[in-house]
């Protein structure tokens, strides 16, 4: 019942939303204008931007590029030389230079993987001033590259004035992300943040108190263990941006299955809506801009359909017993590296969520799930468009839909045609580059590192090691940041191969669909006619999820059966052998 009732509560919440951010970012006026646009306008002013001038879509992809850039190496140099810089009463080091490499491009990428503990390793500046700032803008940033690549589908700002083969205006990136920033971010999470204080998680810039512990134990040293040093910080505000944002970096090591940082069942029904609203909203927000309700109406019943065959798989999962318990104990659902104040069924509703966007916050630790729920998981991630990232996600599903159409359009003979423009061989080509994209990372790096064990580092062997280093590359290059967890991750190899899966997956698909919509904006617009392929009607969706799933399947079938598959005929034998003694 709770899950029914958090999932119902997420999509009557992001509709409202999703009309307010139709308004945000249309041309006409809003009356969010009279708000924010004065501080907008000395924002503007202060970056040297006039956010009225028109970009087309390389001009829009080059600014989205260099303001990564000059994050980025801002980002990296706070995180080196955080020792030596201010708000760092615990006298925290700076990290090594291929962590705070990582560390910085993570952040950059909405990614928010984390090969550090961050109340232990990171100083209030980098966690409350730069890891946040991070945590705002990015998602911002890929929500401007949607809206460009929207305003691209039905020509351009300039449609009706310019000519077959002209530069399409696509908007304007500063405008597109500051917007999303003031007018989306910030009030979001003053909320959120508001909402999870209230709670009783923490919101302080004092040094960690160092307390009396209860009952007199023997610590590591062997030295008795009298006290005990509590991690404080100014979590609130970064847990409400880290669920909004689908950022997934918590402030502690454990993420939201600490109880500091997730106290009770309101939070965790709190941070779950959280992780979702955004990309729901974005649904229909999108609906909004191209002006057709039906295609908000066919992305909403496709996402929603996946979303709740992944939820109800993983929930079945996890109430199902350990197999590691069988006639050990009385049978029950599987509460292995779980919070017993949450139980099996919202810890499995939060894994799917996070995984279908590119959150990666998890309440419960991935690693100790039941073979089908770590497929769910993985299976989200690989997708990356239901619901998916902020901007990100929904640019991953008009993939699929333009995949879709092309091949439709095979099946019936017809040049396939989206919002009455060419689907032709350019953007053919680029489609079959992100097509191929995903497995070709994924999978070349899963088996380099496989190869050497010296280099892989993962507690498990067989069937869930291999699981495990898969689970990493996927989740750095979905930039979703959840893990299978084992891994000695915090080595040279692994962060550096993670920067160059985490860069591999978020510019390249963001910046190709950006390319095909000022393509199909430049191209003259074909009237619908009887033989046009219909888009807004059952049969194309179900076309689009069978799509969906037989790409995912054909690329990854080999990984799932050496991985979750595998494993799970393996528990099933040996829990049959048990039963049988």
């Amino acid at each position: 019942m709770e899950v029914i009732l958090i999932f119902t509560l997420a999509l009557l919440l992001a509709w409202p939303l999703g009309h307010y951010m139709t308004g945000v970012f249309s041309a006409g006026p809003h009356w969010s204008d009279k708000v924010f646009m004065p501080l907008e306008n000395g924002i503007f002013k202060l970056l040297g931007v006039t956010p009225t001038q028109g970009m087309n879509w390389k001009s829009y992809g080059i600014a989205f590029l260099i303001s990564n850039l000059v994050l980025g190496i801002i980002a990296y140099l706070i995180l080196l030389f955080q020792h030596v810089l201010p708000l760092n009463p615990n006298g925290i080091e700076g990290l090594s230079w291929d962590l705070a490499l990582h560390t910085a491009v993570s952040f950059l990428t909405n990614t928010n993987q984390q090969h550090y503990s961050g109340q232990a390793q990171l100083t209030y500046l980098s966690q409350g001033f730069l890891i946040v700032t991070l945590q705002f803008v990015t998602p911002a940033m890929a929500l401007a590259v949607c809206v460009a690549i929207l305003r691209g589908i039905l020509g351009g700002r300039n449609a009706d004035d310019a000519a077959e083969g002209e530069e399409r205006d696509l908007g304007n990136y500063y405008q597109d992300t500051v917007r999303a920033v003031l007018r989306l971010m910030l009030p979001l999470a003053a909320v959120v943040a508001v909402a999870l204080s209230s709670q009783g998680v923490p919101a302080s810039y004092s040094a960690s108190p160092t307390v009396p512990v209860l009952e007199q134990g023997q610590s590591l040293s062997e030295q008795s263990l009298s006290e005990q040093t509590i991690p404080l910080g100014p979590v609130s505000a970064m847990v409400a941006i880290k669920q909004l944002g689908t950022n997934g970096g918590g402030w502690f090591g454990p993420n939201s299955s600490n109880p500091q940082e997730n106290p009770t069942p309101v939070s965790n029904a709190i941070q779950t809506i959280a992780l979702v609203l955004v990309p729901m909203a974005v649904v229909f927000m999108a609906g909004g801009m191209v002006r057709r309700r039906g295609f908000t109406l066919l992305s909403l019943s496709v996402m929603a359909f996946l979303s709740l065959l992944f939820i109800a798989l993983a929930v079945y999962s996890e109430q199902q017993p350990n197999a590691a318990f069988t006639g050990l104990a009385q049978q029950a659902g599987n509460m292995e590296g779980k919070e017993v104040r949450f139980g099996t069924d919202v810890s499995a509703l939060w894994a799917t969520f996070t995984t279908q966007t590119s959150n990666g916050s998890v309440n419960a630790m991935h690693d100790s799930l039941n073979p089908l729920a770590g497929l769910v998981t993985r299976s989200g991630m690989l997708i990356n468009g239901i619901w998916g990232g902020i901007g990100c996600g929904f640019v991953n599903f008009l993939v699929y839909v333009w995949l879709a159409v092309f091949i439709a359009g095979l099946m019936i003979g017809r040049t396939p045609e989206f919002f009455g423009r060419k689907l032709e061989k350019r953007e053919i080509s680029w489609l079959g580059v992100l097509l191929v994209l995903p497995s070709a990372v994924i999978l070349t790096f899963t088996a380099i590192t496989v190869a050497f064990p010296s280099l892989t580092g993962n507690s498990n062997p067989g069937l869930h090691g291999i699981a495990q280093v898969f689970y990493e590359y996927t989740s750095a290059f979905a930039n979703n940041g959840s893990g299978f967890e084992g891994l000695g991750d915090n080595t040279p190899w692994w962060n550096l191969t993670c920067v160059v899966v985490l860069i591999l997956g978020r510019y390249l698909p963001l910046v190709i669909p950006l390319l095909i919509a000022g393509s199909l904006a430049k191209k003259r617009r074909v009237p619908t006619t009887a033989g046009t392929l219909p888009l807004f009607n059952p049969t194309f969706a179900v076309t689009l999820v069978t799509v969906i799933l037989v790409v995912n399947f054909l690329s990854f079938l080999p990984s799932m059966v050496l991985g979750p598959i595998g494993e799970a005929l393996e528990l099933s034998q040996q829990s049959a052998v048990v039963a049988g003694q």
